[in-house]
């Protein structure tokens, strides 16, 4: 086998759980194959650069070699070596991720209570604009 289907190697290198994603994501144009938008047909060969992008993680690999079949995945990583470059930003982005605080936790208050929206109120009765007097 000298060649192979993108969308089919994408698959058996095991970075998208079904051709069907792999081919989604490539009509999307989130894998390029040697630097140029790639179509679900395009062959690849061993040597080819693919760079591909799951979720916020760009990847940059090296095909090294071709399987039609989806096998483990210690025997799927062995189809492809990942560029240092391309590793240094994925552990880099999994740092900032992990440093990063979650947005949904800088809300120390959820939606007022029925006491809290009467304690609101009564504040309010007396005046008649939000600015001060």
């Amino acid at each position: 086998m000298t060649s192979l289907r993108i969308d089919k190697w994408l698959w058996a290198a095991r970075f998208y759980k079904t051709r069907s994603l792999a081919s989604d994501e490539i009509g999307k144009n989130r894998v390029q194959v040697n630097g140029q938008d790639a179509k679900p047909s395009k062959e690849v060969k061993p040597g080819d650069t693919v760079c591909l992008r799951q979720g916020a993680v760009e990847r940059t690999v090296v095909v090294q070699g071709l399987s039609g079949v989806r096998g483990p995945a210690p025997v799927a990583q062995l189809l492809y070596t990942e560029t240092p470059e391309s590793i240094a930003a994925r552990q880099k982005a999994a740092e900032q991720h992990r440093l990063a605080r979650e947005p949904a936790l800088s809300i120390e208050q959820g939606r007022p209570t029925k006491r809290d929206r009467r304690q609101i109120e009564k504040t309010w009765d007396n005046r008649w604009s939000a600015g001060i007097d």
